[in-house]
């Protein structure tokens, strides 16, 4: 079950593969999101010192009254992969062209995942050409429900 998604990957980035990656959360940060708080707009994926980072995304206190005083809602956040998958965002992320960003957190279990994806930014006539198809869609599914 999805629980925060990036709904702008999709028409800003051409997704070439996904991965899926653990993350480090404190305990109200994981409260917070299975109430549906948080945000991963303007999020991104960096690989530093042979660990993956999450940067960017927004997740609030679920009680902001007890959460620590210091506590920064957009702080870094270590994602759990293992060291060939870290190797290959890496990569990746120094190709030029590519990037890495969050699609999505969802359960799995008990568990919290995050879907990540490697990706190429679009141009805007390729935007334009999935507003295009997207339109298209809608009309023939009009013509056919009618």
């Amino acid at each position: 079950m999805t629980i925060v998604e990036n709904k702008r990957v999709g028409f800003d980035y051409e997704i070439l593969e996904t991965i899926e990656a653990g993350l480090e959360l404190f305990g109200f940060e994981v409260k917070s999101l299975r109430a549906g708080h948080g945000s991963l707009k303007g999020a991104r994926v960096v690989a530093r010192g042979g660990e993956a980072y999450l940067v960017g995304a927004t997740i609030p206190a679920w009680q902001p009254a007890n959460a620590p005083k210091a506590y920064d809602p957009e702080r870094t956040r270590r994602l759990l992969l293992s060291r060939k998958q870290i190797a290959h965002v890496a990569s990746a992320e120094g190709e030029k062209g590519l990037t890495v960003v969050p699609l999505k957190v969802y359960n799995k279990g008990r568990k919290l995942k995050l879907a990540i994806a490697i990706a190429r930014g679009k141009k805007k006539e390729d935007k334009r050409h999935t507003i295009r198809a997207r339109e298209e869609k809608r009309k023939i599914e009009r013509t056919l429900k009618k």
